[in-house]
């Protein structure tokens, strides 16, 4: 089967399309014939190897221990493994899983449901990572209830796109954070209003937030802090910019570490993408609350030119790749 592999760490340049064997399914995982699969920016960081804080977690002190690289998948049931129970051969499937820019990818019954029918494969592919990131950080981190008040930093990316339309769903009142150019995607996807941060300061604390998802990396936490009400909530997502290290993931120690000292409630995210999470996801999406944003797609034999493009920070929603 063809495939986007790498070697070595590094730029966009070090991954490559190879035939390589086709993955056999183990114990409570599935086959699956691939369709399409996204690009986020856990794929830079495998890619690159950065922060070296990724290395030291067991994904490859000097190289990529998993040589084919993507997260996010969609596509069909081709084979069941072992004590599989949810899936059935031809079953159209989404989520998650080691090495999804591939023909064939093996996934885990438990990062997987039923594709929403509403959506193609490219759509469905959009989906997991990021949704799932979302909808944790407004559910679980965040604390979300209806009537809030919540600020989206960010909410023209894959992330924010999400944040905006579940915060909505959930029946908060959202402020969408974004450059000029992604401010009428963020109104159309029903941010009730939209900050354009070329030319106001979100944080300068003329207004205050119940909850702020900060998905862009780049403010210190006491300027996030200035957009807080006396006890809201501020939560880190992802862990762009920083050292090499640590990468941005020393924000959100930072704040783990600040939170027990004032009055504000500081939280990182790990996210996951669980079954029930995707069923959720699912469920909100043939409701018609929560429709993914693609931007731009690619064949298979481009992810390189894809990862460069997501690593440049311009994207508008999600970056899709047609296998």
């Amino acid at each position: 089967m063809k495939a986007i592999v790498q070697d070595v760490y590094g730029p966009p340049a070090v991954l490559r399309l190879e035939e390589i064997g086709q993955p056999v399914p183990g114990s409570g995982e599935v086959l699956v014939r691939v369709h399409a699969a996204a690009v986020d920016q856990g794929v830079w960081h495998l890619m690159t190897g950065r922060p070296y804080l990724l290395r030291a977690m067991g994904f490859g002190l000097r190289a990529p221990k998993v040589r084919v690289r993507g997260m996010d998948v969609a596509g069909r049931v081709e084979a069941v493994g072992p004590d599989v129970t949810r899936f059935r051969p031809g079953d159209e499937v989404y989520g998650t899983c080691d090495g999804s820019f591939a023909e064939y990818a093996c996934a885990a019954q438990d990062r997987l449901a039923h594709k929403p029918e509403r959506l193609g494969f490219e759509q469905a592919a959009a989906v997991p990572a990021s949704a799932c990131t979302a909808l944790q950080a407004l559910r679980d981190a965040g604390g979300l209830q209806a009537g809030q008040t919540v600020l989206v930093i960010g909410a023209a990316g894959g992330v924010g796109t999400f944040a905006v339309q579940l915060a909505k769903a959930f029946g908060a009142h959202v402020t969408g954070v974004c450059s000029t150019d992604g401010a009428d995607l963020v109104r159309s996807i029903g941010a009730d209003e939209v900050i354009d941060y070329t030319r106001e300061d979100p944080t300068d604390g003329t207004r205050r937030y119940d909850l702020v998802i900060d998905t862009a990396g780049n403010r210190s936490l006491s300027r996030l802090r200035r957009a807080l009400t006396p006890r809201g909530t501020l939560v880190i997502v992802g862990g762009e910019g920083g050292g090499k290290w640590l990468g941005g993931t020393d924000r959100q120690l930072r704040a783990l570490l600040l939170s027990p000292f004032v009055g504000h409630r500081l939280r990182g995210l790990a996210s996951r993408q669980p079954h029930s999470d995707l069923r959720l996801l699912a469920e909100l999406i043939e409701a018609g609350s929560v429709t993914p944003v693609i931007e731009r797609t690619y064949p298979l034999a481009d992810v390189p030119a894809a990862v460069h493009y997501l690593a440049e920070g311009h994207a508008r929603g999600k970056t899709v790749i047609r296998v």
